[in-house]
């Protein structure tokens, strides 16, 4: 009887485990292997596949019918421009709000602030393209409120996601702005405020507030719902915290 019983549990489970992909911001990548590990302990017939990028890329996946079921974007527009067009059958809400940090993989004197950039011993500075990446966006902004835009803009070096400016940073240039997540990573961890890294003032951007959306091939997909509900839920949030996000 009692293997009967465990025959037919296993075989429920069978039936309703299921894979969903999600496209995620590159600068949540740091965060996701903790955030499906949480989830997975609820929820264990359900398995997440994760495709990382730049928002904007992402986005442009999505229009041109890539199999995504849900979007966490680094920002409000592109999830917001999915939804006008249909794509996205929820309306963004924020689950992140991102900061900016200028990373150097050497120790560095950062007592002038971002003025530090336009010092002649700095010649390269990663940052992510500010055409598709918010992370990028919000880096310009900031620059051009503190009034150094123009005399650093030939130095720039850009990635193609926020990562990607993270990978410059430690290995092709001399400094680079990074997500603020991306340092509270394990192997980020030996990087240390005040000496490889500043965190960049928020009052010269505007807050990356970053918006999730369940995409049309989600809908009716109690799964892709389950993950969804997760992602808002105070534990989330708490694992968001500690990876350098703000409330």
């Amino acid at each position: 009887m009692l293997r009967e019983i465990l025959l037919s549990i296993l075989l429920t489970m069978g039936l309703y485990a299921t894979d969903i992909t999600i496209a995620v911001s590159a600068n949540v990548s740091y965060a996701i292997d903790e955030l499906k590990e949480e989830f997975k302990k609820s929820h264990p017939s359900i398995d997440v596949r994760v495709i990382l990028g730049g928002s904007g890329k992402l986005t442009a996946q999505i229009q041109n019918h890539a199999p995504y079921q849900l979007f966490m974007s680094a920002d409000m527009l592109y999830p917001n421009t999915l939804y006008k067009k249909g794509l996205a059958i929820t309306k963004p809400i924020i689950y992140a709000k991102g900061s900016l940090a200028l990373l150097s993989s050497k120790t560095r004197d950062f007592s002038s602030g971002l003025n530090i950039l336009k010092q002649d011993t700095i010649e390269k500075i990663a940052i992510a393209n500010p055409k598709t990446a918010p992370y990028g966006k919000a880096t310009v902004e900031a620059l051009k409120n503190a009034n150094i835009y123009r005399d650093i803009r030939d130095k720039f070096i850009y990635g193609e996601s926020i990562s990607q400016s993270v990978a410059y940073t430690i290995s092709a240039t001399d400094i680079g702005f990074v997500a603020k997540s991306s340092l509270f990573s394990p192997h980020m961890r030996r990087f240390v405020e005040g000496r490889e890294w500043i965190e960049v003032d928020p009052s010269l951007y505007q807050p990356i507030n970053q918006g999730v959306v369940i995409l049309k091939n989600g809908q009716d997909n109690p799964s892709v719902e389950a993950f969804y509900n997760f992602i808002l839920s105070p534990k989330a949030k708490e694992i968001f915290q500690k990876f350098g996000y703000s409330r």
